[in-house]
């Protein structure tokens, strides 16, 4: 996902009641089949029982259409229903768009009603000949002009699900959205009323705040629970609880607000022999073996760099941060997770988002916590 810009911080108070059974919606990605041991992820790993709804990313759109890239697309089809067969209850949503599907892809497909009909009309077939269980639009992310041609994308395709649900006498198909975290973003690319009455719920990407994409370019963590001492300005912004803040103030109900938790940190490479939070860094982390991408590692990564490693747990932003040597890694483990877990709950929202499984330990073989620590973590809290 992408660096988050924001305008100046206000802070937003909640009172929030109600309450639900929580969703635990799953990530998995076309592109974890193609690493190597142990990071290999392919259909087969899924443990059907283990979250309430699983989303396959991604799929794209060519000529109006949706469109599968994957190469293994016969093996994902058959795998979705043998793992149906055993949880007959979980649900399972193909997502399109992405980061590196971009925003302006989008474009050719949503610049009519005639080509967003012509997508639409490609979209429930592919579902439901698939056995999918709905679709979650991954725009990554509306510009200012853009907004307008979101609302109506989505409003567009409720209005189609509803009428396939009553001819298809099928249980209707799902509609939700990943989206930012950030304030800019969530000001110029979402119409959020007219969002909350149309999709079932949001996939809120609480994740990447801080990056070796920044300048002046210092260590920060990836995902903090809160505001931490150090956050001045628009960094007061950078935060899960802010995020989750701004979004219900302006107007998408708790209930539908599914939070995000990463099982991957964002790394940095030390400037010099300062190490904490706000340190100086000199570029991003040395890439992982298995993830092979500078400046971020997989948890399963994580659990070998930890070996040796100077570990900080944060109390203002309540999660931890590891140094070893000039690698400086913010991530979250089980800790964390269960109390990013309580904060959700406590604000009545409609559950977690995991991005992704395939990043967390799902072998058990590299943290010594059993098959997929963080995501069991997550689940046990919930």
């Amino acid at each position: 996902f992408v660096p988050i810009l924001a305008s100046a911080c206000i802070v937003v108070l909640l009172l929030l009641q109600g309450g639900s059974a929580y969703r635990l919606v799953c990530y998995f990605t076309s592109w974890s089949q193609d690493r190597q041991e142990p990071g290999k992820f392919t259909p087969e790993n899924i443990d059907p029982f283990l979250c309430s709804h699983l989303i396959y990313s991604f799929a794209g759109v060519s000529n109006n259409k949706i469109v599968i890239t994957s190469k293994n697309d016969a093996v994902l089809y058959q795998t979705i229903n043998s793992v149906k067969t055993e949880n007959p209850k979980l649900k399972i949503l193909l997502s399109i768009g992405g980061y590196e599907f971009g925003s302006k892809r989008f474009h050719p497909m949503v610049d009519s009603s005639a080509s967003r009909l012509e997508f639409i009309n490609s979209v429930i077939p592919f579902l439901r000949s698939h056995n999918f269980d709905g679709l979650d639009i991954s725009w990554i992310y509306p510009g200012l002009r853009d907004s307008t041609r979101f609302t109506e994308l989505i409003h567009e395709l409720a209005e189609a699900f509803q009428k396939d649900f009553i001819k298809s006498r099928k249980e209707r198909l799902l509609l939700t959205a990943g989206v930012s975290a950030g304030r800019q973003e969530i000001d110029n690319s979402y119409q959020i009323e007219k969002l909350a009455k149309e999709l079932d719920f949001i996939n809120l990407l609480s994740f990447d705040f801080h990056g070796s994409w920044e300048k002046p370019l210092v260590t920060g963590h990836n995902s903090p629970l809160r505001k931490g001492q150090l956050d001045r300005g628009t960094s007061s912004c950078y935060n899960v609880a802010y995020a989750v803040g701004y979004w219900i103030n302006k107007g998408m109900p708790s209930e539908k607000v599914v939070m995000g938790i990463p099982t991957y940190g964002r790394t940095f490479t030390l400037a010099s022999a300062e190490n904490s939070v706000g340190a100086s860094a000199s570029g991003p982390g040395a890439a992982g073996p298995i993830t092979k991408s500078p400046g971020f590692l997989a948890y399963y990564e994580i659990c070998q760099f930890l070996q040796g490693a100077n570990i900080t747990r944060m109390q203002d932003q309540q999660v931890p941060y590891a140094v070893k040597g000039n690698q400086w890694v913010g991530y979250d483990d089980v800790e964390s997770v269960e109390t990013k877990v309580q904060f959700l709950k406590n604000l009545n929202l409609g559950g977690a988002m995991i991005w992704s499984i395939d990043m967390d330990d799902f072998t058990g073989k590299s943290c010594s916590q059993g098959h997929y620590p963080l995501v069991q973590a997550v689940k046990r809290s919930l």
